[in-house]
């Protein structure tokens, strides 16, 4: 039996559940989006995202607060955490998705290439986070963001079941 493709599998987490994720992205883009809305039926739980790539866009549409990016820089685990949230609340999904990293060539507010800050934010106001060190050229690095962003979400949809009614 052929493994179901993890973004299908996110989604169907989400409808049987009767809930929604929007994402929220910097280094990627909008790849996470694609990747979430690729599978047929993506409508039923996906409800958008916002490519935050300029970090002014990351305090004027997702709220991250202006001192925080201004101390740590866009990329950092309290950033992700902050977009997350920021999208979560903005298209009023159960759950955000984000992405901030450095994909190259050069490295960004001090951070070297290949570090990648996830986070999940639940409308319960729990949030998850991953952090990455990852290898290889620009595309590789925004290829291997979208696939843990997607494994991210899984997991924490996984971990949930029975924390929501649905």
């Amino acid at each position: 039996m052929d493994r179901v493709p993890p973004a299908a599998e996110v989604l169907s987490l989400l409808v049987r559940r009767g809930e929604t994720a929007a994402v929220a992205e910097s280094l990627t883009a909008g790849l996470i989006g694609a990747a979430l809305t690729a599978p047929a039926g993506a409508s039923a739980a996906f409800a958008g995202g916002v490519i935050s790539y300029a970090t002014e866009l990351k305090h004027r549409l997702l709220g991250v607060p202006a001192d925080l990016l201004a101390r740590e820089g866009a990329v950092h685990p309290a950033v992700a955490a902050a977009m997350a949230d920021g999208v979560r609340r903005l298209t009023g999904a159960s759950y955000g998705l984000a992405a901030t990293g450095v994909a190259g060539p050069d490295p960004q507010d001090g951070k070297p290439v290949g570090t990648v800050h996830l986070a999940v934010s639940g409308s319960d106001g729990r949030v998850w986070h991953e952090d990455l060190n990852l290898a290889g050229t620009r595309d590789e690095i925004r290829r291997s963001t979208v696939i843990e962003a997607v494994d991210l979400l899984r997991r924490v949809l996984e971990t949930s079941v029975g924390e929501h009614s649905g």
